[in-house]
């Protein structure tokens, strides 16, 4: 990984992001500390984000809500 600082980084951000593009790893720094890491994309394209992943149903025994309103409705003669 290389580093570079934020104000060089600026002055040649289009050569950064080719060298980006052919693997290369930069670490940038801001007043010596390190802001940011720059890295390769991941070639996992297909997977997706966590909250895009499907979860489990949460389930409980006997009727469903909607059926259980719809049945107290009737007995209420609500519909």
């Amino acid at each position: 990984m290389k580093t570079i600082t934020f104000t060089e980084f600026r002055k040649r951000a289009s050569g950064v992001f080719s060298d980006v593009e052919k693997g290369e790893s930069f670490l940038v720094l801001r007043h010596g500390k390190p802001v940011a890491e720059i890295s390769p994309a991941s070639e996992d394209r297909h997977i997706r984000p966590s909250w895009k992943q499907p979860r489990q149903r949460l389930t409980i025994k006997g009727a469903s809500l909607s059926a259980t309103i719809l049945e107290e409705r009737r007995r209420e003669d609500v519909l």
